[in-house]
């Protein structure tokens, strides 16, 4: 059997590549060959997948952060052959693994390599392009884009939090055209979000209905209100009970498109995305993963 392990050296604050060694072994173990393919510019990490996939890897091992795992991902989708994933999370956030309950230490999450348990989950396809976690829309996934990797580094998660504090505190609203799964939502929001997961941004609890093969996009419109009302939402946030807030419209869709008068910035899975309009669609249990047994 061939495994590739596509590393991000730049990931886990530059300790990455100490890591190789280690999975190396376990693969050993297992009767895979391993090659090292080791990311150095954007989009390396899809075309090593591809190159995977059209040589009939059996597996391929994510060694960084949601950046690499997002380019590994985008190199599995829609292959003939689709070698089964293993995720070693080095990033700030690590939310996809969250979801799929693989342990956030390295150490720990090398050791699942060794387990024949999997699972099949889905992939949200976004225009031509595809993502694992959520898509954005408005003021707040825009600040994102400010974050910068020495607040990443000492912040962690709590980095974006409070970019976006800085923009909800603004008020701005824009307005919003989405159609979903023939259906049809029209008005001013502060900031939309479709996620496929229940872990978002490091809140684990932003989307709790959520599930990594339900076939759905959990959406959320977040309407214009006073401050007042914004300080409940964000309560809301915390403890998972966003859908519960009468400021929320919440759905579950299959497909839909999303469309403005302004010139509105995506954010997908945390890096900038494409401008409205854009179109999202799920494809169900698309790709298969190294998880957890309690999963």
């Amino acid at each position: 059997m061939k495994a590739m392990i596509i590393a991000n050296p730049s990931s886990g604050k530059e300790n990455a590549l100490e890591y190789i060694e280690q999975i190396e072994a376990i693969l050993k173990e297992k009767g895979y060959d391993s090659t090292v393919s080791k990311t150095e510019k954007e989009l390396d990490a899809t075309y090593f997948c591809q190159d995977a996939c059209t040589n009939e890897y059996d597996m391929v091992v994510s060694l960084g952060g949601d950046g690499t795992l997002h380019e590994t991902i985008n190199g599995l989708v829609d292959q003939l052959h689709r070698p089964k994933l293993g995720i070693i999370p080095l990033g700030t956030v690590n939310d996809f693994a969250r979801a799929l309950n693989i342990p956030l230490d390295p150490e720990e999450a090398i050791k699942l390599l060794k387990s024949d348990h999997t699972k099949k989950v889905d992939i949200g396809k976004f225009n031509d392009r595809y993502f694992v976690n959520i898509v954005a829309v408005g003021a707040i996934a825009e600040a994102t884009y400010d974050v910068t990797p020495d607040q990443k580094t000492k912040l962690g998660p709590l980095a974006y939090v409070l970019e976006g504090l800085k923009e909800l505190t603004s008020n701005r609203a824009y307005p919003l055209n989405i159609e979903y799964d023939e259906k049809k939502w029209e008005g001013d929001s502060l900031l939309f979000l479709a996620a496929l997961t229940r872990s978002t941004g490091g809140f684990e609890k932003l989307t709790p209905e959520a599930r990594v093969d339900d076939g759905m996009l959990h959406c959320y419109v977040i309407k214009q209100v006073n401050m007042i009302r914004l300080a409940s939402i964000a309560t809301a946030i915390l403890k998972g009970e966003l859908k519960e807030e009468e400021d929320v419209e919440y759905f579950t869709a299959k497909h839909l498109k999303v469309s403005s008068p302004d010139p509105l910035v995506t954010n997908v899975d945390g890096e900038q995305g494409d401008r409205l309009p854009v179109e999202m669609e799920v494809k169900t249990s698309h790709i298969e993963v190294v998880v957890p047994e309690l999963d």
